[in-house]
C-alpha cells in the first residue's frame, strides 16, 4: 500500500518520465525492464495526464499499479533503483517482540512481589502467581484475537476499545477508556511515590558507582549473602514466620493483575511482529519470562529475608526499603529506577492526555489551559498520595484490580462469548468458564476493600 501511494504521489507531480533500461541500478548489470513493466509504465503516463492535482476519481486502479518486483524509485537524473524491500523489513523478529512485551510488562510491581508473597503465604503465593499469570495470559490472548473475529469489517488498525465499541456501543468505548486511565494514572501515582522515596534515600548517600542495570543481580547477591531462612508452618503463624496459606492472599492477586497487565496495548505491540502466525507463541513466551522474573525476585527476597532476628512480616511493600540508605548496591538500584521513572513518567502523562482529550474534545491538545489543568490534577494526585499514603502495595493492588475488572475479565470474556454465539459455536462449558472469569474479576476488586 505504501508503494502504491508513492507511485500516485509521483504521478500527481505531473512529471512522469521514462527511464531507459541502462540507467537501472541493480546488482545485476544486465537488469532490463520487462515488456509488461513497459506497458504498465505507459498506462501510468495515461492516467497521470487524466488526473488533476486534486481529482482522486481518476487515480489508477490497483490492476494498473506494477507488482512489487516491477517497482522502481525514479530519480530526476534518469537513475532508477529497484525496490527490493517490503513492509516486513520494518517488522520486528520474534525475539524483539518477546522482549518488548517483557520490558513493557515489567514495572514497579516487581518491587512489591516479595510483600505480596508474604501477604498470601509462601506456598499459596507461588501457586497464585502461577494461576493468575495463566489466566491473564488467556485473557490477553482473547484480546489479541478479538479484532480478527469480527467478520466483514476491516479491523487492521483497530485497538481493543474499538472492539468494545463494536460490541457494546459508546458505553463499551468509554468504559474501556476509563478503566485504561485507571491503570495509567495509577502507574503515575506509584511512580511519583517511588520517585519521592528514591530521591529521599539517594539524597542521604552519594557514592561514586558504576551505573549498571542489575536489579536481579542485586537480588541474587543479597540472597547468596544472607542465605535462606525458611520454616514451613502451614496454617499457624509464629513470632518469626508467617503461615503458608493466609487469608490476605487477595492483596497478592490485586498486585498480580497489574503486574501481568498489558491488555490495553497488546494489539499494537503484536502488529509489529514480523511473523504473525507466531503471535500466540511469542505472547506465551513473554508471559513465561515475566512470570519467572516475578517468581525469582519474590521467592529469593522472601526466602533470604533474615528471620530470625526479623519477622517475615517486616517485608515492606517496596522491598528496597528493607535495606539501609547507605547500601551501595541498593543505592545504584534506586538511582537506576529513579532515572527510568523520570523518563517514563512524561510518556504516561502523554498517553493519558491523548486518550482523555481525544475522547472528550476530539483534539489531543485542545488548549494550553486544558492540558495544564489535566497535568495539575495528575501531579496533584501523586503528591497527595506520596504525602499521606505512600504505600505502593495498596496503590498497585487497587489500581490493578480496578482496571483488570473491565479490560482483563469482563470485556474480553463478554466479547469472546458474543463472538462465539454469533458464530453458533458457544457451548455451555465455555459460557460457564468465561462467566466465572467475570465473577473472579469482580471478587478480586471487592476483596481489596476488606484487606
Amino acid at each position: 500500500m505504501q508503494l502504491k501511494s508513492g507511485i500516485v504521489f509521483l504521478m500527481m507531480l505531473d512529471k512522469p518520465f521514462h527511464v531507459e533500461p541502462r540507467n537501472i541500478v541493480e546488482d545485476d548489470p544486465q537488469e532490463r525492464v520487462s515488456v509488461e513493466a513497459a506497458i504498465l509504465n505507459s498506462r501510468l503516463h495515461y492516467y497521470s495526464r487524466l488526473m488533476g492535482s486534486s481529482d482522486r476519481l481518476l487515480s489508477p486502479p490497483n490492476h494498473v499499479i506494477p507488482p512489487p518486483e516491477e517497482i522502481y524509485i525514479y530519480s530526476p537524473l534518469g537513475i532508477a533503483f529497484k525496490v527490493t524491500g517490503n513492509d516486513q523489513s520494518s517488522k520486528n523478529p520474534s525475539i524483539i517482540t518477546i522482549f518488548a512485551i517483557w520490558n513493557t510488562m515489567m514495572g514497579t510491581s516487581i518491587l512489591s512481589m516479595p510483600w505480596g508473597i508474604k501477604q498470601a503465604g509462601f506456598t499459596l503465593g507461588i501457586l497464585i502467581l502461577i494461576l493468575i499469570g495463566l489466566l491473564m495470559l488467556y485473557c490477553c490472548y482473547i484480546v489479541l484475537k478479538s479484532p480478527k473475529a469480527i467478520p466483514n469489517v476491516d479491523t487492521s488498525d483497530w485497538e481493543f476499545p474499538d472492539v468494545c465499541r463494536h460490541y457494546f456501543g459508546r458505553f463499551g468505548q468509554w468504559s474501556s477508556l476509563i478503566f485504561s486511565m485507571v491503570s495509567l494514572i495509577g502507574a503515575m501515582v506509584v511512580y511519583w511515590v517511588l520517585m519521592s522515596n528514591f530521591l529521599f534515600n539517594t539524597g542521604q548517600f552519594i557514592y561514586s558507582t558504576i551505573s549498571v542495570v542489575y536489579l536481579i543481580v542485586l537480588v541474587t547477591f543479597k540472597a547468596v549473602r544472607l542465605g535462606f531462612h525458611l520454616e514451613f508452618h502451614w496454617f499457624d503463624s509464629t513470632q518469626i514466620y508467617v503461615p503458608e496459606f493466609r487469608v490476605l492472599f487477595p492483596q497478592l492477586t490485586g498486585v498480580l493483575t497489574l503486574a501481568f497487565f498489558i491488555h490495553n496495548c497488546i494489539i499494537t505491540l503484536m502488529k509489529n511482529n514480523r511473523d504473525q502466525k507466531n503471535n500466540v507463541r511469542d505472547l506465551s513466551v513473554a508471559y513465561l519470562l515475566v512470570g519467572l522474573t516475578y517468581l525469582y525476585v519474590g521467592v529469593l527476597i522472601f526466602a533470604s529475608f533474615p528471620s530470625p532476628p526479623l519477622s517475615k512480616d517486616c517485608i515492606e511493600p517496596n522491598f528496597l526499603d528493607n535495606f539501609p540508605s547507605n547500601d551501595v548496591l541498593v543505592f545504584v538500584a534506586r538511582t537506576l529506577l529513579l532515572f527510568q521513572m523520570i523518563t517514563v513518567y512524561p510518556l504516561l502523562g502523554y498517553l493519558v492526555r491523548v486518550q482523555v482529550m481525544g475522547q472528550i474534545f476530539g483534539n489531543h491538545y485542545p488548549s494550553f489551559l486544558h492540558v495544564l489543568a489535566l497535568n495539575i490534577l495528575i501531579v496533584g494526585a501523586g503528591v497527595l498520595v506520596a504525602r499521606f499514603y505512600p504505600n505502593i502495595g495498596s496503590i498497585i493492588r487497587f489500581s490493578g484490580a480496578t482496571c483488570s475488572l473491565a479490560l482483563v475479565f469482563v470485556f474480553p470474556a463478554l466479547v469472546h462469548m458474543i463472538s462465539l454465539r454469533r458464530q453458533g459455536a458457544l457451548r455451555w462449558p465455555s459460557a460457564l468458564f468465561h462467566s466465572f472469569l467475570i465473577l473472579l474479576g469482580a471478587a478480586n476488586l471487592l476483596a481489596q476493600f476488606f484487606m
